[in-house]
C-alpha cells in the first residue's frame, strides 16, 4: 500500500535536485536537503522490502537501479570511447558502479551524479546486515555514523569517497528504518521536536562558523549537512500524516515513476545547455540566463523521460507506457455483441 505522503517528498525531493542543479541556489540546499531526504525514503523502503521478501529484496533492488544506468551507459560510455576515454577493464563500473566509473573530461562533468547510485548501491548491499543490527541497538546504530562524520571533520581526515559519504548519508538511511519501523511515531511529540531542535540548532551553528567555498551551500559542509538533515527528516518523517492510499495526481505519480530517470539525465542535459548558450553567447547567470535555461532544461529532461523513461516501468515488472499516472479505464460493456465488442486496456499507474 503506497503512501502518498512519501511520494509527495519524493516528487519534491527529485524537482529541488534538478532546479538546484540547473541554478545553484545555495538556499535550496537548506530549505530542502534533498539528498538526505532520498536516502531516508529509499532506507524505510529497503526496510519494507527486507521485511517482506528477506535477502531477495537486495536483488530486486538492483533489478529495479542498474537498468536504467545501462540505458545511459550504452551511450554515454561509447562516446566517451570515440572522444578519448581509454578502454580499462573498470569500465565495468559502469554496469554495477561500486566505485566511481571512468569518465573522460566532459563526462566527468555530464555524468558526475552517478555518485547517488554509487552509494545507493552499498546501502542496499549492506542493508540486510544492517537492519537487523539496527532493530537491536537503534541508538548506537544512529550514533555511529554521526560520530565518524564528525572524527572525520574535527580530524581533518580524507576518507575514501565510499566512507565519507556512508557517514554522511548513513544517518539518513537509518532513520528510514526508523521510520519504517515506527520509532517516530512512537516519540512523544514533544521530544521529536525538542530532538530535532537540537540538532538543527548544531546543525546551523557549524554552517555558520564553517561557511564552505559556495558560502552556506551545505554540499560543501558535510556535517552541517548531516545535523540540519536529520533534524529536517524528523520533522518531515516523524510527523507525517496518516494518509490512505488514495489517489495522487498525476504530476506526482509521474515524477516518483521516473524519479531515476530524471535524476541520470538532468546533469548531461544541463552541461549540455550550458556550453552550448555559452558557444553562442547567449546569458547563462542572472535571471535572464537562469529563465531561459530552466526552460530548455524541463523540456529535455521530459524528452529524455519520454524516450528513456520506460526503463523504469521495464525494471519494476510494470507494463511500459509513455506517460506514467493516466486514469484507469474501466471495461466498456459491447453494445451489440462479445463478438464486435471491445474491451479498454487498463493502464498501469
Amino acid at each position: 500500500m503506497r503512501n502518498r505522503y512519501l511520494d509527495l517528498l519524493r516528487a519534491i525531493a527529485i524537482v529541488r535536485v534538478v532546479v538546484y542543479h540547473s541554478t545553484g541556489w545555495v538556499a535550496l540546499t537548506i530549505a530542502f536537503p534533498a539528498m538526505s531526504v532520498m536516502f531516508a525514503l529509499a532506507g524505510s523502503m529497503m526496510a519494507a522490502s527486507l521485511d517482506r521478501s528477506g535477502p531477495l529484496a537486495v536483488e530486486r533492488r538492483l533489478r529495479r537501479l542498474l537498468p536504467s544506468l545501462w540505458a545511459m551507459s550504452a551511450i554515454a560510455v561509447p562516446a566517451m570511447l570515440l572522444t578519448g576515454l581509454a578502454w580499462d577493464w573498470k569500465i565495468l563500473y559502469w554496469a554495477f558502479p561500486v566505485q566511481d566509473p571512468p569518465a573522460n573530461g566532459w563526462g566527468s562533468m555530464a555524468l558526475s551524479a552517478t555518485w547517488y547510485l554509487r552509494d545507493f548501491l552499498w546501502f542496499v548491499l549492506l542493508s540486510p546486515l544492517a537492519l537487523p543490527v539496527f532493530r537491536r541497538f537503534p541508538k548506537l546504530s544512529l550514533a555511529t555514523p554521526y560520530t565518524a562524520l564528525a572524527v572525520i571533520t574535527l580530524l581533518g581526515l580524507t576518507p575514501h569517497a565510499i566512507v565519507r559519504d556512508m557517514a554522511l548519508y548513513g544517518g539518513a538511511w537509518l532513520l528510514g528504518f526508523a521510520h519504517h519501523d515506527g520509532m517516530l511515531r512512537r516519540l512523544a511529540r514533544r521530544r521529536l521536536a525538542g530532538v530535532a531542535g537540537l540538532l538543527a540548532t548544531a546543525g546551523a551553528g557549524w554552517v555558520l562558523t564553517h561557511p564552505g567555498p559556495r558560502g552556506y551551500d551545505l554540499n560543501d559542509i558535510p556535517l552541517g549537512n548531516a545535523l540540519w538533515s536529520a533534524a529536517f527528516i524528523l520533522i518531515a518523517l516523524g510527523f507525517a500524516p496518516a494518509v490512505p492510499a488514495a489517489r495522487a495526481s498525476r504530476l506526482v505519480t509521474a515524477l516518483n515513476a521516473r524519479a531515476l530517470t530524471i535524476y541520470l539525465w538532468h546533469v548531461p542535459i544541463i552541461v549540455a545547455v550550458t556550453r552550448i548558450g555559452e558557444t553562442h553567447g547567449l546569458p547563462v547567470r542572472g535571471a535572464t540566463g537562469i529563465g531561459w535555461r530552466l526552460v530548455v532544461i524541463a523540456a529535455l529532461v521530459a524528452v529524455a523521460v519520454a524516450l528513456f523513461g520506460w526503463v523504469e516501468d521495464f525494471a519494476a515488472g510494470r507494463r511500459p507506457v509513455l506517460l506514467p499516472g493516466g486514469r484507469r479505464r474501466r471495461p466498456v460493456a459491447a453494445p451489440v455483441s462479445p463478438a464486435v465488442g471491445q474491451i479498454s486496456e487498463t493502464v498501469r499507474t
